[in-house]
């Protein structure tokens, strides 16, 4: 969780945090850590609850047919998620909320507040983006100004509202693992409303933004890419696809990997299922791969054509993990948290274990897995590689001496040496709330969620993500320089929007080009940019209906 220097509240809810104590944590708890929690809680009397206060005027709202009112849900017990697209935990409780939504599709109502952290996310294009990427089937209003985190009092991501069916603020909670007692919640709510005769029970269809694409493209959101120059083989994480793209350097298809369909399953390609994959590495014939969202790392074998699960259990593990003591475990039987690259030095594979904030190294001949940099604390903090801090890596490479990490909620690329008894320093970056797009020298120079870094001649390029840029960083005199990309937010069609990936062979830079479903190729030498056609690559097909 990461919380957000703000003012105090507009008006007070401590009446309400007294009468919840057992229901809802008040205070924002601690990233990570289990809260205890009451088994049967019970909303306040409705006489001791006060109206919400309602939206303000000339907002953008997505997923709707135009700007909702707090009027226009009575009748519907509601959950106003506060989150930011950027945020590892907000990301993370989108599958309770989806569930929330299903089991109680007559009674509920969840809005998106999305309070924007960076400067890219307060662009409504680009919560836009976020919203059919994460898959999003609720309303969202873009709280740039953060005018109605304000008023409700918010001082973190995610905090979750609930309002009962008169529109009246029951009360709040925050962070990860809270969809049991938000369930409860809402069941409290809902037999209160049948009673009182307040509750609507017929479904609310919103126009969704989906309903609004022209139409799927072959690659949607790709995240992370790998190249094998030898091998003359691409491989690119379709992400929102759920599959796995394989091509030649040149962009001629050889193989899917997964139905395209949101799973866990191993087996046959054509049978194989992955959730929001993001790092891959080539290994030969091998293919591991980051399976985000299920929390496993899968590996894919060329030759036998399968897919099978390499590390975690298939639970997100959201306790903190101390790397000094720690010693490795089988790696099939601990839950991981959200393993977002990867990055391959002889028989260890590094994953930045983005939810756990920490790089993490599995032996693969071995067959163990254990944190190897990071304390598990989300902020920034260089020293001995298992007291250092990071906040939400993403992005790694190597120079055969460091591996190097964008670690992106603090707009940062840090070093972490190979040899465990060194220390962990940051190249550029100064926080969670310092951010920007400023060449120049640490600690003055700015990037902004940076997802991706690659080092090519001694040199980093970067995946300046949010400044949609691609910038060069010298490692010896932390010095920063953009390269390509001009950070325009009203360009029709920009360079690069939002890149997330990279990779190198045979002189030229793959790009994944994330939020416009591409995949740029830029020429080392003469820095020429071109977009690679995947000949012969479709959108996968549409889901089959289940057997009822």
């Amino acid at each position: 969780m990461i919380l957000r220097r703000m003012p105090s509240f507009a008006f007070s809810f401590a009446f309400l945090c007294a009468a919840l104590m057992a229901v809802f944590a008040c205070a924002a708890p601690t990233p990570q850590e289990p809260k205890p929690q009451d088994p049967e809680p019970k909303p306040p009397e409705a006489a001791k609850r006060e109206k919400a206060p309602d939206f303000p005027e000339k907002l953008d709202w997505l997923n709707t047919g135009g700007p909702l009112k707090m009027e226009d849900l009575k009748g519907k017990v509601v959950i106003l998620d506060f989150w930011t697209l950027c945020c590892i935990n907000c990301i993370h409780i989108l599958p309770d909320l989806a569930k929330l939504e299903k089991k109680w599709a007559n009674e509920l109502v969840v809005v998106g507040v999305h309070s924007a952290k960076f400067d890219s996310e307060k662009i409504t294009k680009n919560i836009r983006k976020a919203v059919l990427r994460y898959e999003i089937a609720h309303p969202v209003v873009n709280d740039a100004e953060h005018g109605i985190w304000n008023k409700f009092g918010v001082n973190s991501w995610p905090t979750f509202i609930v309002l009962d069916t008169e529109g009246r603020v029951v009360g709040e909670t925050s962070g990860e693992g809270n969809y049991e007692i938000l369930d409860k919640v809402v069941a409290k709510l809902v037999e209160e409303g049948k009673a009182n005769k307040t509750l609507n029970d017929k479904a609310i269809r919103f126009d969704l933004a989906k309903f609004r694409e022209k139409g799927d493209t072959p690659l949607f959101f790709p995240g992370k890419i790998a190249a094998d120059e030898k091998a003359n083989r691409l491989v690119i994480a379709d992400s929102t696809h759920h599959r796995i793209v394989v091509s030649d350097l040149a962009g001629k298809l050889q193989t899917v990997i997964g139905t395209g369909t949101p799973g866990k399953q191993d087996g046959k390609f054509a049978e194989a299922q992955f959730d929001d994959p993001q790092g891959v590495v080539i290994d030969g014939d091998l293919i591991y791969i980051a399976d985000r969202k299920n929390h496993q790392l899968r590996v894919a074998d060329l030759k036998a054509g399968t897919v099978s699960t390499l590390a975690g259990n298939g639970e997100q593990d959201q306790r903190s993990r101390i790397t000094d003591p720690d010693k490795p475990v089988k790696a099939m039987e601990v839950g991981l948290n959200s393993p977002w690259d990867l990055l391959k030095v002889g028989d260890t594979l590094f994953i930045a274990m983005a939810g756990h904030h920490q790089i993490w190294s599995m032996d693969l001949k071995a067959k163990t897995i254990a944190p190897y940099a990071g304390d598990g604390r989300e902020r920034l903090q260089d020293g001995p590689v298992y007291a250092a801090s990071f906040a939400q890596p993403s992005g790694l490479t190597t120079d055969g001496k460091y591996i190097y990490v964008a670690d992106c909620e603090i707009s940062s690329i840090r070093r972490v040496p190979l040899d465990p008894k060194g220390r962990v320093e940051t190249l550029i970056g100064e926080g969670l709330f310092e951010f920007g797009d400023k060449d120049g020298v640490f600690p003055e120079a700015r990037i902004q969620h940076a997802l991706a870094v690659l080092e090519h001649e001694g040199r980093l390029i970067v995946a300046d993500t949010y400044n949609s840029k691609l910038k060069i960083l010298d490692p010896k005199t932390k010095q920063i320089k953009s390269w390509l990309g001009d950070n325009d937010p009203n360009a029709k069609d920009p360079i690069f929007n939002e890149p997330a990936g990279l990779a190198k062979a045979g002189g030229k830079l793959y790009v994944a080009d994330t939020n416009s479903h591409r995949i740029r190729v830029v020429d080392l030498k003469t820095n020429a940019i071109s977009t690679l056609e995947i000949q012969g690559l479709q959108p996968p097909p549409p889901p089959k209906e289940a057997k009822k």
